[in-house]
């Protein structure tokens, strides 16, 4: 019996990422890269902690994670297994997401 609903829940698991997980990761690499950005500005550049910035995630993002790297002075955005986008703070830039720093 348990190999049995394993299997099914397993199916199920599969058919609602096919069915929502295209959008989700869509949807969520935009709210990752807007969550890392302004909470790397937030934590860097306003001197706040990372739980205190966290307070501003907007309706919707709680699935976003935030975890910093102080040596590096970035913070970094996820939703655990779907998508994640990185901001550090530049020189002259203030908070930049990875892929656009050159």
């Amino acid at each position: 019996m348990l190999p049995w609903l394993l299997l099914v829940l397993a199916m199920a698991a599969v058919l609602a990422w096919l069915e929502w997980g295209e959008g989700l990761r869509r949807t969520g690499a935009a709210g990752s890269a807007y969550a890392a950005r302004v909470a790397c500005s937030c934590r860097f550049v306003a001197g706040r902690s990372l739980d205190d910035c966290a307070k501003d995630k907007l309706e919707g993002m709680e699935l976003i994670r935030l975890s910093e790297d102080e040596d590096a002075k970035s913070v970094t955005a996820s939703i655990p297994f779907v998508v994640s986008d990185t901001a550090r703070l530049r020189e002259g830039y203030g908070c930049v997401l990875k892929e656009w720093e050159s």
